[in-house]
């Protein structure tokens, strides 16, 4: 088992026109509750990063500590939350991420550290799909004093090892209704 992960669920998801952690997906009632038991399989503890408490599954949150809503004031506010020395991080709206590709993320940090491990395909990398270690901290405080928000500005600025994945299927990201749709019925038929 790994030590902890933690779902990013706080966005706006205004391409998708309503909360995208909240509908249903893989038999569950919501994707964050899917992600949650899949990701509880491999982790020792999971959280989930939101602005509010809006789950009706009992599951651990990290509530944002800051008014702007981005995955850097989630990264932010998890490491000013939990005490942990490196955390898996993937957004809720990943939900084909494999045991596998984090298994090859946790083996590269084992072998070549660094402050950051990501994946990434021939779509670029996947921010929100990476092991964070918690000496991202400062860096990622400054930006946000900056109104820097995107993920790539802070990977550009740290110690970043980057894990290539030939299937860019694993890391659809579930943003407007069709895309919801197909890997809806894709999760049925599992």
């Amino acid at each position: 088992m790994r030590e902890v992960a933690v779902l990013l669920a706080g966005g706006k998801s205004s391409r998708m026109g309503q909360d995208k952690a909240l509908l249903p997906f893989g038999g569950y009632d919501t994707l964050a509750e899917y992600q949650y038991r899949r990701l509880s399989k491999i982790f020792d503890r999971v959280y989930i990063a939101t602005k509010v408490a809006k789950f009706d599954f009992d599951v651990p949150l990290i509530l944002d500590r800051y008014p702007e809503a981005s995955p850097l004031v989630a990264l932010i506010s998890t490491f000013e939350t939990l005490s942990y020395e490196h955390i898996f991080f993937l957004s809720v709206d990943a939900p084909f991420v494999s045991t596998e590709v984090i298994d090859r993320l946790y083996e590269t940090m084992e072998a070549l550290g660094g402050d950051v491990v990501v994946a990434s395909s021939k779509e670029g990398l996947e921010p929100l799909c990476a092991i964070y270690r918690s000496s991202i901290l400062k860096e990622a405080k400054t930006l946000l004093l900056a109104g820097e928000h995107r993920l790539k500005t802070l990977l550009s600025r740290l110690d970043v090892r980057e894990v290539c994945f030939e299937d860019v299927s694993l890391f659809v990201n579930l943003n407007y209704p069709n895309e919801y749709q197909s890997a809806y019925r894709l999760s049925s038929s599992i």
